[in-house]
């Protein structure tokens, strides 16, 4: 489960890259009910809330030719260290270790297979304020076109430990990821690879969150009335609950799940 009281390599925050940050936010705020709300009267970040708790962001794409996104960001105890230790396993820089002004320090990275992910080193800010609930972060997922160099990539940079399931039906193998020294309950996310969507090369790999919700099937109906698209689902996985793959109108992906009951 994905917490608010931050770890080293647990993930802390997480913004879209939008075209078009009003549509985003009318999109967003129809499903999840989340208000945007800007962080002050020049910019054009937004903060998305529930019930007045942040739960994530939206701003304009920055990068040319970037398609858009959703951005996870992982807390960092030193994020230059961190940045380095990237560099050294593989990966590639895309914007250098900058301050947030008091709020803190990221970079934005990629990683050896082209999955792009961010490091957050908090100052006065340390991330969302509500996850694992309906309408907020409750687990990322990080498709890839090889699991074990993505696993020995991120266990090397964030220091994460993977314990391997296999999928019912012959599905492959997911991996369930785990900050360093942590018990098996501070699991975050998983990876998985699905090498035949990236082979023509027009797709790279990529970490897409999943949002909770008390009923599946209603916020994928929202999904649809809103002006998004549904590239799976909603289905049924055995232990893990109700779910179904998402798009909004200006091609994000994300997951909606209503976890199956404990115990």
């Amino acid at each position: 489960m994905i917490t608010t009281d931050f770890v080293p390599g647990s993930p802390c925050w997480l913004d879209l890259g939008a075209p078009d940050v009003d549509a985003a936010a009318a999109f967003y705020g129809a499903v999840f009910g989340w208000q945007a709300q800007a962080f002050d009267e020049t910019s054009a970040y937004k903060s998305f809330r529930l019930d007045g708790k942040v739960v994530g962001a939206v701003g304009p794409l920055t990068e040319e030719g970037a398609r858009s996104a959703w951005m996870i960001y992982f807390h960092v105890a030193d994020i230059d260290a961190t940045v380095q230790a990237a560099e050294q396993a593989g990966g590639s820089v895309r914007t250098p270790p900058s301050e947030a002004s008091e709020e803190g320090r990221f970079a934005q990275l990629t990683d050896p297979q082209g999955a792009q992910f961010a490091l957050w080193q908090p100052g006065s800010y340390p991330g969302v304020e509500l996850t694992d609930a309906p309408g907020s972060l409750g687990w990322i997922e990080l498709y890839t076109s090889d699991a074990t160099a993505a696993q020995t990539f991120y266990g090397t940079v964030l220091g994460w430990t993977g314990q391997d399931m296999e999928l019912p039906g012959g599905g492959g193998t997911y991996t369930m990821l785990t900050p360093k020294d942590c018990p098996p309950e501070r699991m975050f996310g998983g990876l998985m690879a699905v090498p035949g969507m990236f082979e023509s090369g027009e797709v790279r790999p990529y970490w897409h969150p999943v949002f909770g919700s008390a009923d599946c099937d209603a916020t994928v109906a929202l999904v649809r009335e809103n002006g998004g698209a549904v590239a799976m689902g909603p289905e049924d996985a055995e232990g893990v609950g109700r779910l179904a793959v998402c798009h909004d109108p200006a091609g994000a992906e994300f997951v909606v799940l209503t976890p199956a009951p404990a115990g």
